[in-house]
Formats: C-alpha cells, sequence, structure tokens
C-alpha cells in the first residue's frame, strides 16, 4: 500500500556552481553560498534558488546547479518552481483582503455565502474562513476515495487541512465572481509586480520552467494546471514570492488588526500530530502555532512565521524574522529539498534552534534515512541493505523510508530489486499490515500469486480494514473469514 511520506531522495551528481549578483557585505550568505553547494552534493539537490530579505527589502539572490539536468540548464532567478503549500499564505493575504474590503468575515459561517453543500455533515454550517485558515475546520488534508467528510466538531483542535483552504477558494470565488488565478492576479500579483507567479500555467514558463526530480533521478515537467488550487498550485521564483513578504513585512495591502491578527497565534500544534484527523492532540507545543495561513514560532529568539512547501518533487521553504524584517525563501527542484532547509535557516538567521522546522519531521541531509535511500539507488541493492542493517536493527533507519524505497524501484520496473527491499521491511516490521501488503503488491505484479496470496492474508490479518488488501484477495480468488468481533 502506497502511502505518502515527509522525506524521499534523490542521487544525481551534479555540476553546483552558485549564479548570484555581487555579494553585498551580509556574513550570512557567504556561508550560503559556501555550504549549500555541500549540502547539495550530498543529498543530490539538482537545483535550487533563494531570495534573502534584510530589513524588509530583497538583498540577495542566490541560484545553485541545474533546473533541467537533462538538457544541462542552470537554475537562473526567473527560473520558476512549484511551491507546492506556499500557495496557502498568499491565499490567506487575499483572504484577509476581502475581510478588509468588508466582503467576508472570519466567524461567519462560510455557508452564508456560498450555499454548495461539499458534505451532508451539518457541521459544515459550523466552518468559518478564520477556522480554515488556522486549520480547525474538521476537514481532512486530502479527501479518500469515499468522499468529503469532516472528523471532528469544527474548532475544537488543529489538523492540517488543504482540503479547506480548497473548499474557502470555492467561497472567495462565489464571492468575487472569478476564478482564483483572475483574483490573486488583481489583488497580489499585479500590485506587488509579481511577473512570474501563477496558480495556473502560463506559457512563458516553458523557456525557463525547472523540472522536478524523484529519487531514481526521474525528471517531472513543472506542473501544467488549468485550474487553481489555493492549496498547492502555484508556480513562482524566490524573487516573486519575496515581493510577497516584503509586503507582509510592510503591512501593505492589509489594515493594521488585520495583519496583527494574522501573526497571533490561534492555536498550539502538538508535535507528534499534523494532520490528526483520528487523534486528538495531547501534547500541546509552548513554542509552535498556527496564525491565519501562517506558522508561528516563538522562541526566546524572536518571533517568526513560516510554511512549507512539498509537491513531492518540488520542495519550499519560507522563515519570516518579523521583528528583524528579513526573511529567507528557498525553493528546490527535489524530494530532498527540505533536507537542507533548517541549516539554511541557521545560516541566514545564526545557529539558534527553530522547534517549528524540527517539528516538520523531514529528514536531514546527513540522516541515516537520507543516506541509505542515495546509496540505494547509487549501488548494488543486496550489498546496501547489508551495509545498513545496524541501522535497521536499532530503528535509526524507519518502516516508512524502506517502504517509500521499495516503491521507487517497484514504479522503475526494478522488481526483483523491490521485493527484496520490501521482503526487509516485514522482517523489520513484522505487525505491520502496510509493510506486507506493499510485498504483495510486488510478487503479484511479478507474477508470483502464491506468495502474493500469502503476504496479502497476513496483511489482512493484522488489519481486517485493510480494504487494499480484501480487494487484492479477491482478484487472487481467496474467500476471506472475516475476524469474530469481541
Amino acid at each position: 500500500m502506497r502511502k505518502p511520506l515527509l522525506m524521499l531522495t534523490l542521487a544525481l551528481a551534479l555540476p553546483l556552481t552558485a549564479q548570484t549578483p555581487a555579494k553585498p557585505a551580509d556574513p550570512s550568505i557567504a556561508k550560503i553560498e559556501h555550504d549549500v553547494p555541500v549540502w547539495m552534493e550530498a543529498t543530490g539537490i539538482p537545483g535550487l534558488s533563494i531570495a534573502l530579505i534584510r530589513h524588509g527589502k530583497t538583498k540577495w539572490l542566490g541560484t545553485f546547479g541545474l533546473a533541467d539536468v537533462a538538457a544541462d540548464r542552470p537554475v537562473e532567478v526567473d527560473s520558476a518552481f512549484n511551491v507546492a503549500s506556499l500557495s496557502k499564505p498568499l491565499f490567506a493575504y487575499i483572504v484577509l483582503k476581502l475581510v478588509d474590503e468588508g466582503k467576508l468575515d472570519l466567524d461567519t459561517p462560510l455557508t452564508h455565502y456560498w450555499p454548495e453543500r461539499i458534505t451532508d455533515d451539518p457541521r459544515l454550517d459550523k466552518i468559518t474562513a478564520r477556522l480554515i485558515l488556522t486549520h480547525r475546520s474538521g476537514l481532512p488534508n486530502f479527501r479518500s476515495g469515499k468522499g468529503l467528510r469532516i472528523y471532528f466538531d469544527p474548532g475544537t483542535r488543529f489538523s492540517y487541512s488543504t482540503e479547506g483552504f480548497v473548499y474557502l477558494q470555492h467561497v472567495v470565488e462565489h464571492i468575487e465572481g472569478q476564478p482564483l488565478n483572475d483574483i490573486a492576479q488583481r489583488l497580489v500579483f499585479t500590485p506587488l509586480d509579481m511577473t512570474e507567479s501563477s496558480y495556473t500555467w502560463m506559457p512563458q514558463w516553458s523557456a525557463h520552467a525547472t523540472v522536478g526530480y524523484q529519487p531514481d533521478g526521474t525528471g517531472r515537467p513543472l506542473f501544467h494546471r488549468d485550474t487553481a488550487s489555493a492549496g498547492g498550485s502555484l508556480n513562482t521564483t524566490p524573487r516573486d514570492y519575496a515581493k510577497f513578504v516584503e509586503a507582509v513585512l510592510a503591512g501593505r495591502g492589509l489594515k493594521a488588526a488585520t495583519l496583527r491578527a494574522m501573526e497571533t497565534p490561534a492555536i498550539a500544534l502538538d508535535p507528534a500530530c499534523i494532520t490528526c484527523t483520528d487523534k486528538v492532540p495531547t501534547n500541546l507545543s509552548t513554542t509552535v502555532f498556527w496564525g491565519l495561513g501562517w506558522a508561528i514560532e516563538t522562541t526566546p529568539a524572536g518571533k517568526y512565521l513560516f510554511h512549507l512547501g512539498d509537491n513531492g518533487v518540488y520542495k519550499a521553504l519560507v522563515f519570516v524574522d518579523i521583528k528583524h524584517k528579513s526573511a529567507i525563501i528557498m525553493m528546490a527542484n527535489s524530494e530532498y529539498g527540505l533536507s537542507i532547509a533548517n541549516d539554511i535557516v541557521q545560516d541566514t538567521f545564526g545557529p539558534a534552534s527553530h522547534p517549528g522546522l524540527d517539528q516538520m519531521r523531514y529528514d536531514t541531509w546527513h540522516s541515516p534515512n537520507l543516506q541509505f535511500t542515495r546509496a540505494l539507488f547509487n549501488g548494488n541493492v543486496a550489498g546496501v541493505l547489508a551495509q545498513f542493517n545496524a541501522q535497521f536493527t536499532n530503528g535509526t533507519i524507519d518502516e516508512g523510508t524502506l517502504n517509500t524505497d521499495g516503491y521507487y524501484l517497484f514504479r522503475g520496473n526494478r522488481i526483483a530489486d523491490a521485493i527484496a527491499v520490501f521482503k526487509r521491511n516485514t522482517e523489520l516490521h513484522p505487525i505491520s499490515s502496510n509493510a506486507f501488503d506493499s510485498l504483495g503488491e510486488a510478487y503479484m505484479t511479478a507474477g508470483n500469486n502464491d506468495v502474493a496470496m500469502k503476504s496479502y492474508q497476513k496483511s489482512f490479518e493484522l488489519d481486517p480494514t485493510n480494504d487494499n488488501a480484501r480487494e487484492r484477495l479477491a482478484q487472487l480468488n481467496v474467500k476471506l473469514t472475516e475476524p469474530a468481533k469481541p
């Protein structure tokens, strides 16, 4: 069974020459220029682009590596990246502008503005713009095949929800009578001179769009979308996105009270539960919160706004020091782009710890998970599995990494190698339904249905709610005996 993971990898050896303007006298720039190529080499990140804001103005733009490996085309300041969930803070800015214009109230149920019922659950009438922007709507991050549902009473707890932003997008489009990208163009992109930004595809990107890279080196073109998604379809550059951050730091486009509300913590996060529809958070952080469209970190070192973006082969980060009006914006065309995010933030703002980034649980560039995956795609699978046996045994390389790496081998038609990885995962995690499900899929694809049947039966035995195992066993003409109810 395929499950989304926070961190994957890429195995490419690339030139990493930075193309930058003349260096201003800022020691953090020299550190970034020195460190980033080293980290990119260690992780195999093909390309990366950065904007640095100091005192409310963009001070430096740095580009590293390749936008397109096959074409040997370098990253340049106008190279477009998908920024995934960095789409959300910009959309929140649009929503707050409508609030300031009196077109939308943060605490009025959204069904008042748009009567369409996205679910039959009567709790839909409790969902407001404030609850969506602070991820307290009760909606999931992404809907399942069974449709959209509300998982808990709106307002009672935090659970990160892209579906909530999509719902609010429909409300905004209904209020304005325009599609989101037209609204964004009118309210944000044109006023801020963001000429390389759009929630939908722009033909001008064809010449300088980046290619995103999977762990096995497979490239995927920059996403072409004809319809906008407030949750993650924004394509842009660090230079353009920095113009938006400059506006936030200057308070442009929002009333002072609205800006203060955006920067005010609304709900504390549980470090163990970012997407927690089925779990009540119990260990709330004292330093990491969510505000209106932004994550917020408050530490002795200062107060920061931040957001991560993850669309698989594209990763992005924005991290903002409110007091000093400084920020770093980073975009990468790699599954491993966020493995160096914390280090870039420390190069920018100093060596202080940033619990907000730690809570996002991305593997760092020097983590055993990343080192294993990089070795796996550069070497003999059997040899690599033996090489990292100690890390498997002590748990420093986790079940999810093995499962995801196995699927990259599987999708690359390296079925025997995938079986070896999945089989090792079942040995290490003998009570994991998911591990046996994945092994069953690989054996079934290899045509070894007898062993596939045994793997799926074990998966179903461990988790009788596993519909995938149930369906595959039906394909194999296996009649299941349902476990007795307690």
